[in-house]
């Protein structure tokens, strides 16, 4: 991040123009400034000043002042690569929607906001310093970008320890120690082709240092301590559908630690700077030779492994264990997970495979028949955590067993098992139930922390009896997850000492909320929390700021529904469900909400109509699905219901409520006398 100023700037401001959608803005200099003239927030062309530089290659994103402390990030970047690899041009990040102003991702809206969405990670030591009351910023920093205290914490005693001629002090005065300081080394053991550490890494200290922005994440303390693990403040996201395939591959924009705990690397002890020279911010070496570095190149670089033309493209490293994804249209960036490529489970799960990303005429049936010929079919192949998570994203028949089963396989990865027990929440039955159980006390806090949100899905007396002890769990993001899940349980239920417990760790929760106040998201969920615990007034206030942030904003309208439902108004809350359609015609849950209260209002004419809607918009949703078969049969139409009922069979087979309709309505696909499948 630099101020706008000659030599910061890389684009074109010479009255360079881009058009998109009709809509034409022109980059300029006036008096010494820089300009863009384009679209703002009420749809009119104006002027407006660069603030600051963001980034510098591949892409390099404007940023401009707006009022109340605000910087936003125009949605038109300078894209810095060569002019040879298309680069040298004015481009738009969305390139195939027109963004209208009042959408969040329009660059004035709060999708595109710095203080919220960047800062955090691009300068150092922040304070963000958002006010409510006056819905506008104060923010702060130390240093405008990456600095030296961004990583390594206060510096001052690390100085002092410099002047005072460097002795004396084994820390250097250092605030924590991002090595591992154990005199850890790598070597090859005789006749080994893969170097292994000599002793096991005492800490992870570095990585989740590192992974404070190399993560997909939420906040959930501004209060940033260096060197304390990353779940004391953040809370990283597991492999979930839209950000990672089933199989754990990058999918959204993730960045690299949620790959990266997936790895061998990772459980063999390796860590960033094992790769990555921080400083210099490049690898330590062209990306083979740093393989090279632990994995022997006279066993791996060779046709006999790779089965490639030496110096091909598939003779490297990491196009086949670390294939790229593009983001940002310019951006390639490589999945950390750093896996052998398996066109086996593209097959089964509908997964990417690095063969095929390479050679994009083959399938990936082509793909593996290859590694079967070079390998042989009849090798022994490895079980996979993505075929546990698929057939829990798709709740397929035996998906409870086998989630089950991840959950408490410790030679799996930990934050796949965290992801196998985040899908088991629905699907929690007597096996499922003790694996959660165990899984409340390992000792990796992802899985720790994925149990206890699974854990609100349990009955509320043996709630209170597994969840109650992780209240008192080391890592904020556990309790907090654990006092969210025992939210709505009755204090009785608690043993006497947790009680206070509960409360210290629900207002963990309602800071971590705090800590992302100018989200209407986050005002929703301290509603959701306040009418789970009986307090409807302050549950109305909650919803009713998150409007004001975002008079749009969906959730809110039908939590505000359901609010009034609570109260007996039903006629406010349709008032507000019709608002909800008119933003957003095709949300399938505006119209379940809105279907659910035409039912209840006895208007089953209209009911079905809008139910019908909210199963087509959502085929993945059996719930929907079963919900119009149960409104269809009510209305006489039994056939029409099985009908449905069977189109949500074959979607998801073995669905329990699909599969208890089916049963109850006489599943014209089961013989008499025949059990339930």
């Amino acid at each position: 991040m630099q101020e706008a100023r000659e030599g910061a700037l890389l684009g074109d401001f010479r009255h360079a123009a881009f058009s998109q959608f009709g809509l034409a803005s022109t980059f300029f200099r006036r008096d010494g400034a820089f300009f863009v003239r384009t679209e703002g927030p009420e749809g009119e062309l104006r002027d407006y000043p660069i603030a600051y530089a963001f980034g510098s290659h591949p892409l390099q994103q404007l940023l401009v002042r707006f009022p109340g402390g605000r910087l936003q990030a125009l949605g038109i970047a300078w894209d810095s690569r060569p002019k040879g690899q298309g680069g040298q041009r004015w481009f738009s990040l969305y390139p195939d929607e027109r963004i209208p102003p009042g959408d969040p991702l329009h660059w004035t809206g709060r999708d595109q906001n710095w203080n919220f969405m960047c800062a955090e990670c691009h300068s150092t030591q922040l304070e963000k310093r958002y006010l409510p009351a006056e819905d506008r910023y104060e923010t702060r920093f130390a240093e405008l970008d990456v600095a030296c205290e961004a990583c390594h914490g206060p510096g001052a005693a690390h100085v002092a320890w410099a002047r005072g001629g460097a002795a004396g002090d084994p820390a250097k005065g250092l605030a924590f120690r991002l090595g591992a300081g154990d005199g850890g080394t790598w070597s090859f053991e005789p006749g080994a082709a893969i170097a292994r550490r000599s002793r096991p890494r005492p800490s992870q200290a570095e990585l989740e240092t590192c992974a404070r922005c190399h993560s997909r994440r939420s906040v959930l303390d501004e209060r940033y301590v260096h060197g304390q693990p990353l779940l004391q403040t953040h809370r990283p996201a597991l492999l979930l559908e839209g950000l990672y395939h089933a199989d754990g591959q990058i999918q959204g924009e993730v960045y690299e630690y949620g790959s990266f705990l997936q790895s061998r690397m990772y459980a063999s002890g390796v860590t960033c700077s094992d790769c990555h020279d921080p400083h210099a911010l490049a690898l330590e070496g062209d990306p083979d030779r740093a393989c090279a570095r632990c994995h022997l190149a006279a066993r791996f670089q060779t046709p006999a492994h790779h089965f490639h033309a030496v110096g091909s493209r598939g003779a490297s490293c990491v196009e086949c264990h670390m294939p790229a994804t593009t983001y940002m249209l310019v951006d390639p960036r490589r999945d950390h997970s750093i896996r052998v490529p398996r066109p086996d489970l593209s097959l089964a799960l509908g997964t990417p495979n690095a063969c095929t990303a390479c050679h994009r005429e083959r399938s990936a049936r082509w793909a593996a028949d290859a590694l079967d010929r070079w390998m042989g079919s009849g090798r022994p192949r490895r079980p996979h955590f993505g075929e546990a998570l698929h057939a829990g994203r798709r709740r397929l028949p035996g998906a409870e067993r086998a989630l089950a089963e991840l959950a408490g396989d410790a030679g799996q990865p930990g934050i796949a098992r965290a992801t196998a027990l985040s899908l088991l929440r629905g699907l929690l039955g007597p096996r499922s139930l003790g694996a959660l159980g165990r899984s409340l006390g390992d000792a990796d806090p992802l899985v720790r922390l994925a149990a206890a949100e699974a854990g609100s899905a349990v009955e509320p007396r043996r709630r209170a009896l597994l969840l109650g002890p992780l209240l008192r769990d080391p890592l904020r993001a556990v309790r907090i997850e654990a006092a969210r899940s025992l939210a709505g349980v009755p204090r009785e239920l608690l043993a006497p000492g947790l009680r206070a417990e509960l409360g210290r760790g629900l207002s963990e929760y309602r800071v971590a909320q705090q800590s992302s106040a100018e989200r209407p998201e986050a005002h929703l969920n301290l509603g959701l929390l306040a009418a789970e615990q009986g307090d409807l007034g302050a549950a109305r206030a909650e919803i009713q700021a998150a409007l004001r942030l975002d008079p749009s904003f969906v959730p809110a309208l039908v939590n505000l529904a359901d609010l009034e439902r609570l109260a007996g108004r039903e006629d406010e809350g349709e008032r507000w469900l019709r608002k909800a359609l008119r933003i957003a015609p095709d949300d399938p849950d505006v119209h379940y909400a809105l279907g659910l209260l035409l039912v209840r209002r006895g208007r089953s004419g209209e009911a079905l109509e809008v139910l019908r809607r909210a199963a087509e918009l959502a085929p993945e949703s059996a719930r929907y699905a079963t919900v119009y078969a149960l409104a269809l049969h009510s209305g006489g139409e039994t056939q029409r219901a099985l009908e449905v009922l069977e189109g949500a069979r074959a979607r998801h087979p073995g669905d329990p409520d699909v599969e208890a309709l089916l049963r109850e309505l006489g599943d014209p696909a089961r013989a008499p006398g025949e059990t339930a499948r």
